[in-house]
């Protein structure tokens, strides 16, 4: 079957180690589902996994591919949670969790095959190509919001980094939530989109708010994180989930930490249950994702490049 696989790493050029071709259809094993795939989407994780994090030479080559939809052996139409591993299901109680493509073959190809826990009905209305877009980004900016920032309607949020597909989740589930988004990117063009997606104002990094904000939702680390904590109120909560400018920032600001009793939360990924939410969420208030490219899979290294240059507003999505 056709595929999109990490066949070397390389930490300086990870593009390096992409390949396109024919893989081995998955194998069969029990207690799991092979699903025929109809469209998946890229993430900054696979990127990452061509870069070695998370993924070992020992494991390749490795298909890629964390996000997808399609239809299942029974021919249901479903949508993949991308966590393995997490109940148990399929592996066994003792191995631990992993995102799909750290220890198994991915959804970068015409098939692949996961735990049959990790499986969810896609709503019928949302696309193949929608649908693809939750499991991974908009899951993880669902969780950052509503279970570890603990907002609610009214409440003011401020988005890092308007762009990526966290970010941009974050800002269109915020104002459908009836959150108040304020939202920061360096691009003019960026910044006016995350208006017309919902937000109240769109700043430049660094730029004084209007006001302070109940939580900020923090993806891009050292290069905001300063910013991040000083927009808060007093009590405010910063959700980070991802650091794409760099784990150490210059001021950690634990003054301003402590003084204020602000809160900081890690946040990774989320559950099956957060995902059957955020799927429901979508179809019963006309949410969608925002999509900024479709691509048939035999041109999967254009939405690589695309991802790598930062020159994207929302998910790239590749079609089977």
């Amino acid at each position: 079957m056709f595929a999109a696989y990490a066949a070397r790493i390389d930490r300086d050029q990870p593009l390096s180690g992409l390949e396109l071709g024919e893989r081995p259809e998955p194998e069969t094993r029990p207690g799991w589902t092979t699903v025929n795939v109809r469209a998946a989407s890229l993430n900054h994780h696979d990127l990452w996994s061509l870069r070695g994090v998370g993924l070992g030479e020992e494991s390749l080559p490795m298909i890629l591919g964390c996000d997808a939809a399609g239809v299942d052996e029974d021919g249901n139409e479903v949508v993949i949670h991308s966590v393995i591993g997490q109940s148990g299901h399929g592996v066994g109680p003792k191995e631990p969790r992993s995102i799909l493509t750290e220890r198994y073959q991915g959804t970068f190809a015409e098939k692949v095959t996961v735990p049959s826990w990790n499986l969810l009905p896609k709503p019928k209305e949302l696309s193949f190509e929608e649908a693809a877009c939750l499991p991974t980004a908009w899951l993880t900016a669902y969780r950052m919001l509503f279970t570890n920032a603990g907002v609610r309607p009214g409440d003011s949020v401020l988005v890092q980094g308007a762009g990526g597909g966290v970010a941009t989740a974050a800002i269109v589930l915020g104002a459908a939530a009836g959150l108040r988004v304020l939202a920061t990117s360096r691009d003019e063009a960026k910044r006016a989109r995350a208006v017309e997606l919902g937000a109240e104002g769109a700043y430049a990094p660094g730029e004084r708010l209007p006001r302070r904000v109940d939580a900020v939702i923090e993806t891009v680390g050292a290069a905001t994180w300063s910013h991040s904590v000083k927009s808060l109120k007093s009590g405010g909560t910063l959700v980070i989930s991802g650091a794409t400018s760099g784990p150490d920032p210059k001021a950690t600001e634990l003054n301003r930490i402590f003084f204020l009793e602000l809160k900081v939360v890690g946040s990774t990924m989320g559950g099956k249950d957060e995902l059957e939410d955020l799927l429901s969420f979508c179809a019963a208030r006309g949410v969608r994702p925002v999509i900024d490219s479709v691509l048939p899979l035999d041109r999967a290294r254009e939405g690589f490049e695309k991802m790598a240059g930062g020159d994207l507003f929302g998910k790239v999505v590749l079609t089977v």
